[in-house]
């Protein structure tokens, strides 16, 4: 990451919609913008090889499903973010994965610039690859603020994009536990 440049882009842009960057409250917003840059595109840097490492000498063959994983990510057409929540479901073929690794792998593919659609797939796709499983299924839901705050201005629209992978697929009754699953609410 270059923090120069962010800064420099973001002194140009305060400019360009009529701010004084020198002003008190702003002085020191490029270098913010530049740190926190840093931690929300963290994916960009960090080396996808070391997600969802299997756990030696555990095996396991019925469905494991994470839900309500919360994140956000932003969005790659308008630099804005998108939040929401994701569930994560695979039947292993023997092999498992810390369910933490799971989570680290959202975050991995959703800190950098994005659209829902890929990380959707991406997710999906690391888990067949690394975990090999009979099959997975990633569900995303999220409010994109392009769409609440600008353009067509309808907050609280979700969108929901889902990535379907081996048994998944080819078997309704898998496919429908899983959904079934997801749309159970936990009793407060």
């Amino acid at each position: 990451m270059n923090a120069e440049k962010i800064k420099k882009a973001v002194g140009l842009l305060l400019e360009g919609i009529g701010e004084d960057p020198d002003r008190p409250g702003l002085r020191k917003t490029p270098e913010r913008v530049a740190k926190m840059c840093e931690q929300i595109f963290s994916g960009l840097a960090a080396p996808a090889e070391e997600l969802l490492t299997p756990i030696e000498g555990e095996s396991h063959d019925e469905m494991v499903l994470l839900r309500d994983i919360p994140f956000y990510s932003v969005c790659e057409h308008h630099l804005l973010p998108f939040i929401g929540k994701a569930h994560i479901a695979y039947i292993p073929d023997g092999r498992i994965v810390g369910l933490s690794d799971l989570a680290k792998a959202l975050e991995h593919f959703a800190n950098r610039p994005q659209v829902q659609e890929r990380l959707t797939a991406q997710l999906a796709d690391l888990i067949m690859e690394r975990v090999r499983p009979k099959g997975t299924m990633v569900i995303i839901e999220a409010e994109h603020l392009c769409m609440s705050m600008r353009g067509i201005k309808k907050p609280g629209a979700k969108t929901i994009t889902s990535a379907v992978r081996g048994i998944f697929r080819t078997r309704a009754t898998t496919r429908q536990e899983m959904l079934s699953l997801v749309g159970k609410r936990s009793e407060r």
